[in-house]
């Protein structure tokens, strides 16, 4: 919960007891209910835990923490954390976040020793600073770093070898060379999220991005720059990648949803997933198929390299016969009533009894004065008469050429 936040901030260890203190958030009986405990979590001797109930994740984003505070009493309180969160929060100085943990007090960087998740999201952090953090958690498998500006990063001289996800998304990531750096830092990287940086291509060839990304399973660069379908076809040369998300990049815009995700699938032979969908086997040969056939009138010197991979795999495939399967909405007809012969446009979507009401005017009859008889031109059957006056003109198939035979009742 967030609280007002005084003239001079407030610190990592003031709102920790202020938010774990069992005066304030007293532990209380029933499922779900309460602060979880950790009874035998914290270090032998700690003056806090007999009197705080702190879960192993930390979630203090918000809070309006400027300072660390007194590093024995974050030692005290941080020996089994796993998870630490401190999004949108008023760092003035990052000596201070180093301070939780990083500082050359070995009982504090011991404190932090267990953290698996670190969330910096909007903490305007420096990347310097990011590296010092890294460096310090040997453990550390996810890191967010969301939201904080920036344009470029500067590689370490010591890789974190256990992270697996990396979110940096909406910050200006522009150029590859600084996504480069990415995977010489985090070489056992699993999953890449950098959504909303306006990447402009992927320029590294196949054996840099096989060396640099050997584990890459997943990537995320929805509304990045991409604007050509040599970049699309370079996300193949990630030796693991299986899940892509790729919406909102400028090189799909003109594309309608069917021919994005089609042509994206054939050009991404390898992938399971795409944009958070299952790919099936069906719809990858489908896809395939459509490729070959959406291909079919480019120049030879346009064709994209998967064309011929594929066509060695389906042949040369025909284009499909079009085939209008709507209803027909009108026919052009011949209505003969005794020695009169006129020309008339119907709807074919009335019925019997609405067609007789059109006629009426044309054969100067009441609709119960008339019986209506269909003849097929193409048809040696004789006349089908038009019994029922709720049945659509179209069940009947009727065709422009065809006649409407118009009796008058006998009394």
């Amino acid at each position: 919960m967030e609280s007002p936040v005084c003239q001079d901030g407030r610190t990592f260890v003031e709102v920790i007891n202020e938010k774990y203190s069992p005066e304030n958030f007293p532990c209380r009986r029933g499922l779900g209910i309460g602060v979880v405990v950790v009874p035998t979590a914290c270090p032998q001797g700690s003056p806090m835990k007999d009197r705080l109930n702190l879960p192993s994740v930390l979630v203090l984003n918000g809070c309006g923490i400027t300072k660390a505070g007194d590093q024995s009493e974050i030692a005290a309180f941080c020996a089994h954390v796993m998870e630490l969160d401190l999004s949108h929060n008023n760092f003035q100085d990052w000596h201070e976040v180093l301070s939780l943990g990083m500082t050359l007090e070995p009982q504090c960087a011991e404190a932090f020793s267990r953290v698996r998740r670190l969330v910096l999201n909007n903490t305007q952090v420096s990347w310097d600073t990011v590296m010092l953090l890294t460096r310090e958690i040997p453990e550390l498998e996810e890191l967010f770093l969301c939201l904080n500006e920036y344009s470029g990063v500067r590689a370490a001289s010591v890789v974190c070898p256990s992270l697996r996800l990396l979110h940096i998304t909406d910050n200006n990531l522009l150029d590859w060379g600084e996504v480069r750096k990415f995977g010489s830092m985090f070489p056992g990287l699993d999953t890449l999220v950098m959504a909303n940086n306006n990447l402009a291509s992927i320029k590294d060839s196949k054996d840099i991005l096989q060396r640099l990304f050997p584990n890459l399973r997943s990537i995320n660069l929805h509304n990045s720059g991409l604007n050509r379908w040599e970049d699309i076809e370079k996300l193949n040369f990630f030796p693991k990648l299986e899940e892509v998300r790729l919406q909102g990049i400028p090189l799909l815009q003109t594309y309608t949803n069917k021919e994005r995700r089609s042509l994206m699938i054939a050009q991404l032979p390898s992938i399971s997933h795409l944009n958070g969908s299952l790919v099936t086997e069906s719809e990858r040969e489908d896809a395939e198929r459509f490729f070959i056939r959406y291909h079919l009138h480019c120049p030879e010197e346009e064709l994209p390299r998967r064309y011929h991979c594929l066509v060695n795999k389906y042949g040369k495939l025909e284009p499909l016969a079009e085939i209008d399967l709507r209803p027909r909405c009108h026919a052009q007809v011949e209505v003969h009533c005794e020695e009169k012969v006129e020309q008339l446009n119907i709807r074919l979507d009335q019925t019997v009894a609405e067609l007789k009401k059109q006629l009426t005017s044309v054969v100067q009859l009441s609709t119960n004065s008339m019986r209506l008889y269909y003849i097929d031109r193409n048809s040696a059957f004789g006349p089908d008469e038009l019994k029922y006056n709720t049945r659509a003109l179209h069940s009947y198939n009727i065709q422009d050429g065809d006649e409407i035979l118009v009796v008058p009742k006998t009394k």
